[in-house]
């Protein structure tokens, strides 16, 4: 636990923060200016979320919370982005890969995992349509016919189960509709023959019975040339396309029953690792860089198979409400294969030695069971609990090769058994018609067994299994005051769990195993409607402090993958939500984030990288001391905005939107170096379009990265001063329908 006077002393040490991002606020004076022009802009629409599993106004829930929906989100994927384009556009929230438009990881508030073992957890849960996504594979899932994103920040293990310290980034599809026909068909083609096509068709089947099936198509074309096999436009290609078909019953007012299938199915290149783009000293990129070239002499690609389904049941029997919801998610194939090298043997620049190596998953199983029961009484107490029980199989594999002969080297297969069970619930009490409180608690108990199944030239250290079983209670409290109408405020304390983790044997390294880490959080804040709806505003600050923290070393001088736990991690900060309409026809919207995080264990030390420039001690093993870093993958600062114009035109409605985001610079790794810094990026974008027919019809023209912005977002240590980069400029038309 965290010493309360130590907490507040941390809270007002974030009081800086605030002030910082209160200089997003300049918007806020404008429409105050505009006080004329602001008495005919409409009122926001009220905005509910589920973050404590019922449907609520975001302004009475006592959670930093944000909402991404209809025109925000589509914006976001027009040009056939993946899931990493939500990446610092919400306060908090960083999502980064290695392995390209596959095995996604999520960081809020500075905390996350770095880990790409084929088991690897993490402590951002997502969750998709109420079910977990527990491995990484299975959080790329596309985006599309959504009603909403919402990013939780802070611990919500009471809620929501699996893993979920850092937060829960959980994802709603749009639901069948038993009284209309109808649906949306979007295509855009844009640079590198980019297309992005997905669409959905709602069919009342009956008076019981409706169905939706959503689709989504996305291409786009090779475009880097390989100057050692001489092809042109040879890689950074990809096609993926997913499917969704949901059956609602619905007989009367008290039962309903939601059927849910899916599947994805993706192929093209893997990340593509450069050689020795950064230039030695800094963390900039090489003279003559030129990210439409890249000489490698090993294979890339990349082939994810995978499937769900699941079943939500509800009845309503008056006083109570019962709710069953049975998930399924497997993995049927998954290889992405790279050279990590990301060179020849002639260079660019030294390369010491050549390396290739594929990950793979033969086959994942994930099966998982929720009942829950809430109250629905009239009076001042209601409450919520119910059981969850969760179960995976997973089989990975790690091959290396000869880059240069492509001959296999080595194989190691692992497999894991995951089975965990939990217990929960949670009550409100209204106090007074100001004062509402809320606390919850939840036992969970989690079990790993873990054994090498294959280890081809591979000389294992230690034994070839490993088996861990712990639990856990964690609780949360926390109370929203109404100040007045407009204006709530509200403070939450909570704890949360991760359960241990298991890492796969390597050259030289035993299977580790991390303990399980702990988590203490506190965080107040504000959220209110001003100036007579036309805009909102949320405001939180936060202090935590992780305890034996698990932390993935990688690289160094060899390529392995481990596990570690740090003593503790302190983190504190805030985060400002913004929107609101400046007249009727021009809506802004803003938000901002201070994350400021700190490993403090002065026993761990990591190796170092094979050719870069160390910015921390080192010690007389020759080994970096990271006490005192921040998290990897951790930006201090992330803003964010955007802004849409109208002006009536015809019969319809012609408009221009942008957004754009800033985060600050961040450590690849749990080291310092000069290279494997990455440095400030910001992106923006820019649509210009006209609707027309009520909305029903819009054509646009858009850009990504419209600055053309080059960085690099990603490293490889343990060879040379290997990087890879962001996402390049895009520009493209598209076209949107409904009926």
């Amino acid at each position: 636990m965290i010493k309360m006077s130590k907490m507040h002393k941390r809270v007002i040490g974030a009081h800086g923060a605030v002030l910082a991002l209160s200089a997003l606020l300049p918007i806020g004076s404008a429409m105050a200016q505009a006080q004329v022009q602001a008495q005919a802009a409409p009122e926001l629409q009220t905005v509910t979320v589920t973050a404590q599993r019922r449907t609520e106004n975001i302004k009475e829930v006592p959670v930093s919370v944000t909402l991404l929906k209809d025109e925000k989100l589509d914006v976001l994927v027009s040009g056939g982005q993946d899931i990493r384009v939500l990446a610092g556009k919400v306060p908090s929230l960083n999502v980064e890969s290695s392995n390209g438009r596959t095995f996604p990881r999520f960081y809020i508030r500075g905390y996350g995992n770095t880990d790409f073992n084929t088991f690897a957890s993490q402590p951002v849960s997502l969750i998709y349509d109420d079910v977990v996504q527990e491995n990484p594979i299975l959080k790329g899932f596309p985006i599309f016919d959504l009603a909403g994103v919402e990013v939780l920040r802070g611990p919500q293990g009471t809620l929501f189960g699996r893993n979920t310290p850092a937060g829960v980034v959980k994802f709603e599809s749009e639901k069948p509709k038993l009284d209309s026909f109808g649906g949306y068909y979007n295509a855009s083609v844009a640079t590198h023959n980019t297309v992005n096509v997905d669409g959905a068709v709602n069919i009342p089947l009956s008076k019981e019975w409706a169905a939706r099936f959503s689709t989504l198509r996305q291409h786009r074309d090779d475009f880097v040339d390989n100057t050692f096999t001489g092809q042109g436009d040879a890689l950074e290609g990809y096609n993926e396309h997913a499917e969704r078909l949901q059956v609602l019953y619905k007989p009367g007012t008290t039962f309903n029953a939601l059927f849910n299938v899916h599947q994805r199915s993706t192929t093209g290149s893997s990340r593509l690792f450069r050689a020795n783009i950064i230039k030695k000293g800094t963390n900039e990129l090489v003279d003559g860089f030129d990210a439409d070239k890249i000489a490698n002499n090993g294979l890339n690609f990349q082939a994810l198979r995978t499937n769900g389904a699941n079943v939500r049941l509800s009845w309503d029997l008056g006083a109570l409400k019962l709710y069953s919801i049975t998930g399924y998610e497997g993995v049927d194939h998954y290889l992405s294969r790279g050279d990590i090298d990301g060179g020849v043997p002639a260079g660019p620049g030294v390369i010491p030695f050549q390396v290739e190596t594929a990950g793979g998953i033969g086959d994942v199983k994930q099966y998982s069971q929720e009942v829950r029961v809430e109250s629905k009484n009239s009076g001042p107490l209601n409450w919520q609990a119910g059981l969850y029980y969760f179960n995976e199989d997973a089989t990975g594999s790690t091959d290396n090769y000869n880059s240069t002969s492509g001959a296999q080297t080595s194989r190691l297969v692992s497999h894991q058994k995951n089975t965990a069970w939990a217990a929960f619930g949670s009550v409100n009490y209204v106090i007074s018609d100001a004062f509402n409180v809320r606390g919850g608690l939840r036992y969970t108990n989690d079990k790993k067994d873990f054994n090498t199944v294959t280890a081809w030239n591979v000389a294992q250290i230690g034994p070839a299994s490993v088996g861990e079983s712990s639990n856990k209670a964690n609780w949360d409290l926390s109370g929203t005051y109404k100040l007045n109408k407009d204006v709530n405020v509200y403070a939450r304390v909570a704890t949360g769990f991760r359960a241990p983790s298991i890492a796969a044997a390597s050259a030289a390294v035993p299977i580790t195993v991390a303990d399980a880490e702990t988590i203490t959080s506190v965080e107040a804040g504000v959220k209110a409607d001003l100036w007579n709806r036309r805009a909102r505003v949320a405001l939180s600050v936060y202090d935590y402090q992780v305890k034996n923290q698990q932390l993935t070393v990688v690289g160094g001088n060899s390529n392995v993958n481990r596990l570690i736990n740090a003593a503790k991690t302190n983190g504190r900060g805030a985060e400002l939500d913004f929107e609101g309409f400046v007249t009727s026809s021009f809506k802004v919207s803003a938000g901002g984030s201070y994350n400021f995080t700190e490993i403090r264990d002065g026993a761990i030390s990591v190796n170092k990288c094979a050719q870069c420039t160390i910015a921390n001690p080192i010690n007389a093993a020759g080994r970096v001391v990271i006490d005192g870093n921040p998290l990897p993958q951790a930006p201090k600062w992330i803003i964010n905005g955007t802004a849409r114009y109208s002006m009536d035109l015809a019969d319809g409605q012609l408009f221009v939107f942008t957004d754009w985001a800033y985060r600050s610079k961040i450590n690849f790794f749990l080291y310092e170096a000069k290279e494997f810094t990455g440095k400030p990026l910001v992106e923006g974008g820019l649509r210009v379009g006209y609707t027309w027919d009520s909305g029903k019809y819009e054509v646009a023209a858009y850009g990504r990265n419209i600055t053309g912005t080059e960085r690099i977002v990603g490293g490889i240590d343990f060879n040379n001063l290997t990087g890879f980069t962001n996402e390049p400029r895009q520009w493209g038309m598209q076209f949107k329908g409904n009926f």
